[in-house]
């Protein structure tokens, strides 16, 4: 009987711990309609157009430095042609883990852009694995905006922000 109990418990805490991944969360919520591109690979890219679909007080806290601030609950197409010209430039999207950057991706695509990639697993990956953000005035900081509490299992390192 103690075995069955210890075994059905280590089956629930490793059910647990699964679906606290950045990659379980990616392939339950996301459709993989925008070819993702890993933290690592960022290197091997140039000329490299960096869109933030986190709102702004996200933004604010923290972002990767050039990115350009789209937004997602007001996110207007128009912005982007307006100020990316060139359907062949090289856009990674970006938001907390990549939901709601792969929305905003699909819209990109949808209008013509071509080369439009979705950041696997958003800044908090990014930042996991050592890249630098800045804030608001564009100064170096550990700082990143955690969305809310339940998403801020996926941000391990740095200092999680939850409203600005």
């Amino acid at each position: 009987m103690r075995f069955y109990l210890i075994t059905i418990i280590c089956f629930f805490s490793m059910m647990v711990s699964a679906q606290s991944s950045i990659p379980q969360a990616l392939k339950k919520l996301n459709k993989q309609s925008v070819p993702y591109i890993k933290v690592e690979e960022l290197k091997n890219k140039n000329n490299l157009i960096f869109l933030d679909a986190r709102e702004p007080k996200e933004f604010n806290v923290s972002h990767i430095k050039s990115a350009i601030p789209v937004g997602f609950d007001d996110f207007k197409i128009q912005n982007i042609t307006s100020n990316v010209k060139d359907k062949n430039a090289t856009i990674v999207v970006y938001c907390s883990i990549g939901v709601r950057s792969e929305k905003i991706g699909e819209k990109l695509l949808k209008s013509g852009y071509k080369n439009v990639y979705n950041l696997y697993g958003g800044i908090f990956e990014y930042k996991n694995n050592g890249g630098k953000v800045v804030n608001n005035q564009n100064k170096q900081t550990d700082s990143v905006h955690a969305f809310n509490k339940e998403w801020s299992v996926y941000l391990t390192k740095g200092v999680k922000v939850y409203e600005k």
